[in-house]
């Protein structure tokens, strides 16, 4: 139901509303805790925000969050790090998940971000990920091995499956983390050991 609360309120709840995760009643919820927080405390909110927005954008060369730069152009601070290795590639769906494998500190390697998982119930399929992206950059970059680090569910093995039958004829060694990862999960709740051990043992896909 709309037009309960005074238009500010409203509009808040609304736009809260959509964003993932939120429900009305959380919407609800937040919207009347920053109407009792001090103008401070909801100037620091509203300020951050606007910066996300003003100086954070992706990668150009994996699509990893990245902060702007005045000289132009934005690579992120595993990109633009010599001291990563330029012959092993791991795919992820979403930067969060590269912040999962990064917390392991097993994987000294570059990355690449797909920007989800091919759905096709949601209408999402290989021309909606950056998979050209990454046909592109292996093409360029000197990749020996590519680690399908999708999610353990439908989705992220569809996309493996779908990187494997796509690479089959590329002289790259294609990886898929190992078992031990619960099946349904996201990577991002996965804990360190777990995932670290995952990476570990990684296993070639379509042998």
């Amino acid at each position: 139901m709309t037009g309960l609360y005074a238009g500010p309120i409203q509009d808040l709840i609304e736009e809260l509303g959509r964003l993932p995760g939120i429900g009305p009643k959380s919407a609800q919820r937040i919207a009347f805790h920053l109407l009792k927080v001090s103008d401070r405390e909801a100037g620091r909110l509203a300020r951050a925000v606007t910066e996300l927005k003003a100086r954070i954008t992706f990668c150009t060369r994996c699509f990893n969050v990245a902060e702007v730069r005045t000289e132009g152009g934005a690579e992120c601070a595993i990109c633009t790090d010599p001291r990563r290795d330029n012959h092993v590639l791991c795919v992820v769906e979403e930067a969060r998940d590269l912040v999962a494998v990064e917390r392991t500190g097993e994987f000294k390697g570059r990355y690449h971000v797909l920007g989800g998982a091919i759905n096709h119930l949601e209408g999402i399929g290989p021309d909606q990920l950056r998979v050209r992206e990454l046909l592109l950059r292996l093409q360029a970059d000197p990749v020996q091995e590519l680690i399908v680090c999708t999610n353990p569910n439908l989705e992220g093995d569809a996309t493996a499956l779908y990187l494997v039958r796509l690479l089959a004829d590329v002289d790259i060694t294609v990886t898929r983390l190992a078992s031990g990862l619960p099946v349904g999960s996201d990577l991002e709740y996965a804990d360190e050991l777990t995932l670290g051990r995952a990476i570990e043992g990684r296993r070639p896909l379509g042998a």
